[in-house]
């Protein structure tokens, strides 16, 4: 059986999405098992009105939630009888256990990660790393997306050695390839972090290197995987994301402003409806911490059951894929260059 805990306590639509969202995923794998962290009282009484598979999921108490307003360090010191620190304490502590499934406080997320569960052995910092849909229906990932503000170029090459193990494991992406976020394409372009991070990739063993990508780019479909500190990532991905959901907006608007766009608006509506799922981000599941010694994923705050069951088969297909023991293999090539 593969082990997965959610954390039932963190996110906008708790405690419910996520126990919807682990039943879903109980009906798509036979051998998941899901323990659920959380208020065992109010976790009961929510199962008991649903159909889902008893055998393969169990309840562990927890008395305390952390929120968005409790500081990352006080939260894992002071909450440890939290839904997430019960959740992450057990991943350290039980080796059965694959991964980690949370919609809560990022912060406290990642720093209840590092400090209690730890790194994959050569792993500089491990990287955030979610997907978007491109142009050509396929996925891009971008790693770090948040987890490491300021970078080093030899981090920046971790990152593209790890996101392109993701992205074949879990997404079958056959030798993904890499690019670096930049101010334009031109080798030589940006500051001295990435002209050094540019070299770098260059020279890395297995790595699909294919260079430098502006922005604008990133849906387009010519890349599986863009590189980033996490500052310029966390822009990127956030300013992507509202931009499709105002355009959105903007469509509805126009539609709904003159009746004979509303007409042509029946004959289209399946169009619009793929549309929506194509850019809903609850239709891709969450950003994998990528480089802890175990699987953790972070869902959005605001996931839904749709995203929690995306979210625990991210972490199921990162575990079935052995993901952690490859990326300590292919970081060991080259650790001797790293500072």
């Amino acid at each position: 059986m593969i082990k997965i805990i959610v954390d039932c306590f963190g996110g906008d639509h708790s405690p419910e999405a996520n126990i919807d969202g682990a039943i879903a995923a109980l009906r798509n794998f036979d051998d998941l098992y899901i323990i659920l962290t959380g208020d065992e009282q109010t976790l009961k009484a929510a199962l008991a009105e649903r159909e889902y598979p008893a055998g393969r999921i169990e309840i562990v108490h927890a008395s305390q939630v952390i929120d968005c307003n409790d500081r990352p360090t006080d939260a894992i010191r002071l909450k440890r009888d939290s839904s997430m620190m019960k959740a992450i304490m057990m991943l350290r502590d039980d080796d059965s256990i694959a991964g980690l499934v949370s919609a809560g406080s990022t912060g406290a997320l990642v720093t209840g990660a590092l400090v209690r569960v730890g790194r994959l052995a050569g792993v500089i910092r491990p990287a955030f790393c979610p997907v978007l849909p491109t142009m050509d229906g396929g996925v891009v990932g971008i790693c770090d997306s948040g987890a490491n503000v300021e970078v080093k170029p030899d981090m920046l090459r971790q990152f593209a050695v790890m996101g392109s193990i993701y992205m074949e494991t879990v997404y079958g992406v056959k030798s993904p390839r890499v690019a670096l976020l930049n101010v334009g394409v031109e080798a030589e372009k940006g500051d001295t972090l990435r002209q050094e991070a540019y070299k770098l990739l260059q020279e890395t063993e297995n790595l699909n290197f294919v260079g430098n990508m502006e922005s604008r780019d990133l849906l387009s479909g010519k890349y599986d995987l863009v590189v980033c500190d996490g500052f310029s990532g966390n822009v990127l991905v956030k300013t992507t994301e509202g931009t499709a959901l105002e355009l959105l907006k903007k469509l509805k608007n126009s539609i709904f402003s003159r009746t004979i766009y509303k007409i042509g608006a029946l004959f289209m509506k399946k169009m619009f409806a793929d549309m929506k799922a194509f850019m809903d981000y609850q239709n891709y599941g969450g950003s994998v911490l990528i480089g802890t010694s175990k699987v953790v994923v972070k869902g959005h705050g605001s996931s839904k059951a749709k995203a929690i069951e995306k979210c625990i088969e991210q972490a199921y297909r990162m575990e079935t894929g052995a993901i952690g023991p490859r990326i300590e293999t292919e970081l060991a090539k080259y650790s001797h260059y790293d500072v």
